[in-house]
């Protein structure tokens, strides 16, 4: 690989880091509010510890949302281990936290897993927070570690295959109160 491709492989991925920093936590095991799934079906196979949800299905944690014309639930007996999600495009938001907007999030396919702490968009991948866009084949984010990879994919008449991603400037609000604090200011 050459030495470019790794540079800008490593500025993409400091990027997104720095870029969408806790923008997608997940679903929270942790917390004491439940999630409540709605759908047209359901099939529980207790034995395998699968849940099957199909038609318009609704899955929500306080809220945070997941919206899929499939979801399938994998437990153990630790509890919920991981969740595959699918539609045309199967949708993830996650409210606003800490000052960020909120994450809407979109693929074909949404997987959700537990004990990687990994949260994985596939196929027609697209994260957007506070205006900013994060496109790809795939992108993985790290929950615990903070960290996103993206990948692109082959090339289509739709779009170029490449990772996308675009980042908003500071916003004037920011820019005026950095001068009102640091005393800079085009007038002096």
């Amino acid at each position: 690989m050459k030495p470019e491709t790794n540079r800008y492989r490593s500025l993409l991925a400091a990027l997104l880091t720095v870029a969408m920093a806790g923008p997608v936590a997940a679903f929270d095991l942790d917390s004491d509010i439940p999630i409540k799934v709605t759908a047209d079906n359901a099939r529980l196979d207790d034995g395998q510890g699968i849940a099957t949800y199909t038609g318009d299905v609704e899955l929500e944690q306080g809220n945070t949302r997941l919206n899929a014309e499939r979801v399938v639930l994998y437990r153990t007996e630790d509890g919920l281990s991981r969740i595959e999600a699918s539609g045309t495009p199967a949708r993830y938001r996650q409210p606003a936290r800490e000052g960020e907007g909120e994450t809407d999030a979109r693929a074909l396919n949404i997987t959700w897993s537990a004990t990687d702490s990994q949260l994985t968009f596939e196929r027609e991948a697209v994260i957007e927070q506070n205006g900013n866009l994060f496109r790809g084949d795939v992108i993985h984010y790290d929950t615990a570690g903070r960290v996103v990879t993206a990948e692109g994919g082959a090339e289509t008449g739709e779009g170029t295959g490449r990772v996308e991603m675009v980042i908003q400037p500071r916003s004037a609000d920011r820019r005026t109160d950095k001068q009102e604090t640091d005393g800079s200011s085009e007038s002096q």
